[in-house]
């Protein structure tokens, strides 16, 4: 859908703005917005988090202090904006009363202006890039922004009524465009959670539904085929080697030391290209049993309890921390065979049933050891990993699908809530006067 141009336009004399409306007012955002600088605890004024979806009550993986004292008070209708560069789009109209870390900035009006459409204007790109531009500091990728730089910043101001048509279009529009993004997000998730049964089948029942099936003994494993043998991850390791995890010690971070694996460098569904602590060549050299072959596998075995990557070609020679342990297949088993089965559902649960912690799950090695995997014969195993990379390679068309739309919709997003903003388009005649009044 296009939207008309506005039928007369100024010279705004900075880039973020470019051209806009011939008669909306050009002031700086000290004029309407002022800073909220008091000081509170969070005993008091609850504690929110500044996210790229908003301000929201503050999340369970929010880093937190012991100096809760010292915060800074946040108001229903305060914007709120984190000042640091690396937190860029971390900003948001606030619906809560509560408190947020001194990094923040938060603003309220003390010039009439209607806050809804700050909330657009403020987290719109143009401006958070105009906003980060104003930013301080000695490291490229990390510095600040102030209130004393902000208020600076040029805006381009519509009288009141059309503030209000402006946040009203952008509220129905973006409310629009999120809701086709969750129906996305919610097949992706279906999507992800149907390959994942089908593989979690396939690794412990097989392809062939009509075989004869037995009792496993295991009460997370359920029955398998009744030719299939249950047998100890232990017994499937490549001879000369065992499952073992390191105890390196963090060295200096040197272009020739030598990259360990920790289970933050397992968030991903493959290890990341860099990015790795590294550890000096006399402590590795000491932990020579731990350390990792392209084609082995690292299981977790503390935090996300389980979930196993394979060792690529760039990691050969790497060693491991206590965390994460090294298997290294051997001829009764089939690589992926043994990756898909330590990522099945059916694993997983098994790996829940021996973890131990309330917060913070973890398995001895020797728990992981007597860990007891469904063993095909070897020409089974294959044809499992044949068969199921075919109907996993359809789930992933379908979710690359579903991902490249979120995209577009969230470009499409971005982009309407930059043109309504600062006057691109006129969408005054596009909403009802019952929508603004509201």
């Amino acid at each position: 859908m296009s939207f008309p141009a506005y039928p007369a336009y100024q010279d705004s004399v900075v880039e973020w703005l470019g051209e806009v409306p011939a008669h909306w007012i050009l002031r700086r955002l000290g004029y309407y917005l002022a800073e909220r600088r008091e000081k509170v605890s969070d005993r008091d004024f609850p504690a929110l988090s500044v996210t790229k979806s908003g301000i929201v009550p503050q999340l369970e993986t929010a880093a937190k202090t012991d100096d809760g004292d010292n915060r800074k008070r946040v108001c229903a209708k305060d914007f709120v904006i984190n000042g640091r560069s690396d937190r860029k789009g971390s900003s948001g109209l606030s619906t809560l009363d509560g408190s947020v870390s001194l990094i923040n900035i938060v603003l309220y009006p003390h010039q009439p202006i209607e806050m809804e459409f700050v909330g657009h204007l403020l987290k719109s790109p143009p401006f958070q890039e105009e906003f980060y531009r104003y930013g301080k500091g000695i490291v490229a990728d990390l510095w600040s922004t102030n209130f004393s730089e902000m208020r600076n910043i040029l805006l381009a101001v519509p009288p009141p009524t059309e503030q209000s048509a402006i946040a009203a279009f952008l509220d129905r529009e973006t409310g629009k465009i999120d809701a086709l993004v969750a129906e996305q997000e919610r097949l992706i998730a279906l999507l992800k959670e149907k390959r994942q049964a089908v593989i979690s089948h396939a690794v412990t029942k097989g392809l062939d539904p009509s075989v004869p099936m037995k009792d496993s003994g295991i009460e997370w494993l359920g029955q398998v085929p009744e030719h299939w043998n249950v047998r100890a991850l232990s017994s499937m390791v490549r001879r000369g080697t065992t499952i073992t995890y390191g105890i390196v010690q963090a060295g200096p971070d040197q272009l020739d030391g030598i990259p360990y694996i920790r289970t933050s460098d397992m968030s991903g569904s493959e290890f990341p290209e860099q990015g790795y602590l590294k550890t000096t060549p006399e402590i590795d050299r000491a932990y020579s049993r731990s350390k990792v072959e392209a084609g082995d596998l690292v299981v977790a075995i503390r935090a996300t309890v389980g979930k196993t990557l394979k060792v690529p070609a760039h990691l050969h020679g790497a060693n491991l921390t206590q965390g994460t342990a090294r298997v290294s297949p051997g001829p009764l088993v089939d690589v992926e065979y043994l990756f898909l089965f330590l990522n099945s559902h059916s694993a997983n649960q098994g790996f829940d049933a021996q973890s131990k912690g309330a917060t913070f799950k973890e398995i001895t090695l020797e728990m992981l050891r007597k860990f007891r995997v469904p063993l095909p014969p070897m020409s089974e195993q294959r044809s499992i990993v044949m068969g199921l990379g075919a109907k996993a390679a359809s789930f992933d068309v379908l979710g690359a699908e579903a991902t490249r739309a979120i995209a577009l919709l969230r470009e499409r997003r971005a982009a309407l809530i930059s043109a309504a903003v600062t006057g691109k388009i006129d969408v005054r005649g596009l909403v009802p006067e019952t929508e603004v009044a509201a």
